[in-house]
């Protein structure tokens, strides 16, 4: 089964963070893809330009209307996910754990059943 584990970003606890700190997120990821490829539960992965990069579309009455920034009022926003194949629920909580992002106070992975999926 497919799941997808989302990570959500707060700016400021990383701007909390030491450049060391920041540093060993980054290291953590490339051993955590490391771990996928390996294990061959990897599937694809993305990672997402921040909010002030993003728009908004939203059609009203026919008429579409563009707008800045994230769609949801909220500190957090989507930065990225990983999408993996693996035998269980708790096999992709297991590795969900294994994200960087999942130590740090503030932080979290969300583990997401896929429950439809269309390929290229």
């Amino acid at each position: 089964m497919k799941y997808l584990l989302v990570l959500n970003i707060n700016p400021e606890v990383l701007d909390a963070l030491s450049e060391d700190e920041r540093q060993a997120i980054f290291s953590g990821h490339e051993k955590f893809m490391a771990t996928l490829q390996e294990s061959g539960e990897f599937h694809s992965t993305v990672a997402l330009a921040e909010p002030a990069k993003t728009s908004v579309v939203k059609v009203r009455d026919g008429v579409p209307a563009v707008t800045d920034g994230p769609f949801l009022e909220a500190k957090e926003f989507l930065a990225g996910y990983y999408l993996v194949d693996c035998a269980t629920p708790e096999r992709a909580q297991e590795l969900a754990a294994m994200i960087p992002d999942a130590g740090i106070e503030g932080l979290g992975v969300e583990v997401r059943a896929v429950i439809h999926e269309v390929g290229l």
